[in-house]
């Protein structure tokens, strides 16, 4: 195991920076997967996780897109919140 400051301190818990960086890519992964990236014109995941508090927050702005960009942002930020649940199931 290294020494890392990332690294977690107990096997069973996910480093904080590992926490961010799962929500924010599975978040991005949504949004690309319901989208073109053509018809986004600003995308901004913002993810923080202190004292074990998760927030997440998804803007979009592709006004010309087939979907609703408000459902894909919510339902981006949903699947995030799940990817970091199953971080701390496993």
């Amino acid at each position: 195991m290294s020494d890392d400051a990332t690294a977690s301190t107990d096997a069973e818990t996910p480093a904080d920076e590992t926490v961010v960086e799962t929500a924010a890519a599975t978040a991005e992964d949504v949004v690309f997967s319901r989208l073109d990236r053509s018809a986004i014109d600003d995308l901004d995941v913002t993810v923080t996780f202190e004292d074990k508090v998760l927030e997440i927050d998804v803007y979009l702005n592709a006004p010309d897109a087939r979907a609703d960009p408000e459902t894909v942002a919510d339902d981006a930020a949903l699947a995030a919140r799940s990817a970091v649940d199953d971080l701390f199931d496993a």
